[in-house]
C-alpha cells in the first residue's frame, strides 16, 4: 500500500520539531509493510487551512498519488474544528484515500470500523452545526428584546437601482461592487433577486 504522512508542528521558536513524529510514522509503516511515497510536514498553525504541505496533500490525494494517509494524532492533522477537519477526512474519502490516526487507533478509515468512524464525525458534525445555529438564534433573540433587529440592514434603493444599471453595463459583480462601495457578494444577492 502506497502510504503518505503527514506530519506537523506550531512552531520552530518553541524547539518543536516534525522529526519525532515523522521517526515513529516511518517505523510504523516498515513494520506494516507500508511503502512510503511522500512526506508531508508543515511548521504552522494547524488552525490555518493555507499551509503549503497540507494544500499539496490535498492535490496530490485528488490525483491518487498515494492509497493512505497517515498522520500522528487529529489534532497534528487539523484544528480547525469539528466541521471544518470531517469536511477534509470526508474529502479524502471521496478521492478514494484512506486515513489512519497513529495514536488514536479507533480514527482509521482502513479498518473494519471504517464506516463507523464515519457516521460518528458525520453525527458530530450535523451537532455542531445545531449548536451554532442554536447560539445564533440565540444571539438574534436577545438582540430583539434590546430592540434592535438582527440580520444585514437594507441596501438603500437608488444603490439597487444603480446596481441593475451597471449590470446591464456589462460590468462584472466586481467592478459594481467597488462602483457603488459594497461587496461583490452583496451584488450578487441583488441581481438574482432581480
Amino acid at each position: 500500500m502506497k502510504v503518505a504522512i503527514y506530519a506537523r508542528v506550531s512552531t520552530k521558536t518553541k524547539g518543536q520539531d516534525v522529526e519525532n513524529q515523522l521517526m515513529i510514522l516511518r517505523e510504523f509503516c516498515i513494520k506494516m509493510g507500508y511503502e512510503v511515497t511522500k512526506e508531508y510536514t508543515d511548521q504552522e498553525s494547524g488552525r490555518k487551512s493555507d499551509r503549503p504541505a497540507f494544500i499539496q496533500l490535498f492535490s496530490d490525494a485528488a490525483k491518487r498519488k498515494f492509497d493512505l494517509l497517515l498522520f500522528w494524532s487529529l489534532d497534528r492533522f487539523s484544528r480547525e474544528g469539528t466541521r471544518k477537519t470531517i469536511f477534509y477526512l470526508q474529502q479524502l474519502d471521496d478521492y478514494g484515500i484512506l486515513y489512519k490516526s497513529y495514536s488514536e487507533q479507533y480514527l482509521d478509515s482502513s479498518g473494519i470500523f471504517k464506516d463507523v468512524i464515519i457516521s460518528i464525525l458525520a453525527t458530530l458534525a450535523k451537532q455542531e452545526q445545531i449548536r451554532l445555529s442554536e447560539r445564533v438564534r440565540a444571539g438574534l433573540e436577545k438582540a430583539k428584546s434590546k430592540g434592535r433587529v438582527g440580520g444585514r440592514p437594507r441596501i438603500p434603493q437608488e444603490v439597487i437601482d444603480q446596481i441593475l444599471v451597471l449590470n446591464q453595463q456589462g460590468l462584472s459583480m466586481r467592478k459594481i461592487g467597488t462602483a457603488v462601495n459594497i461587496h461583490h457578494r452583496t451584488v450578487a444577492q441583488y441581481l438574482i433577486q432581480d
